[in-house]
């Protein structure tokens, strides 16, 4: 019994040591600033737009290929 209560004082001491640390990264981050963040949005739905098109492009054209060639 006393094994088992020290293991789990050792696993509370661990994970509290664990949490303090995280704690002291998260610190260190670079955190985007709402401009920032905006912008990034902007990009990715731009880019995610330019491929949505790109991919309706070539799957229409590759759907009306297969068709020419089955019919």
């Amino acid at each position: 019994m006393d094994e088992w209560i020290r293991k789990l004082k050792d696993g509370a001491a661990s994970s509290v040591e664990f949490f303090k640390e995280a704690w002291q990264e998260l610190k260190k981050v670079h955190w985007p600033s709402q401009k920032e963040t905006y912008a990034a949005t902007v990009v990715v739905i731009i880019v995610v737009l330019i491929l949505g098109v790109f991919l309706a492009v070539v799957d229409f054209g590759l759907t009306r290929a297969i068709q020419a060639i089955v019919s």
